[in-house]
């Protein structure tokens, strides 16, 4: 035997008559917090500041000095005959 039951109901509806608890109060806290974080946080994801960032010169120093230990030729790891 096989019985089919079709219910047409809110997602709310639903919570409801399951005894859940209403948490669309804490789902807006939440975005708000989010939507508060992402407009103060804009202007790291700029173009202007992220083109300052990514041609700061002491990242390129760091970028070179990486490569440069990296390939062997630094000062202190070369081999000693």
């Amino acid at each position: 035997m096989k019985v089919n039951i079709e219910i047409d109901c809110t997602p709310l509806e639903a919570r409801q008559f399951f005894g859940l608890p209403d948490v669309s109060p804490m789902q807006m806290a939440v975005m708000d917090k989010l939507q508060q974080q992402m407009t103060a946080n804009i202007e790291k994801i700029s173009p202007e500041s992220m083109m300052q960032n990514w041609f700061d010169p002491k990242v390129a120093e760091r970028f070179q000095d990486m490569f440069v230990a990296m390939a062997g030729l630094g000062g202190g790891g070369g081999k000693k005959k």
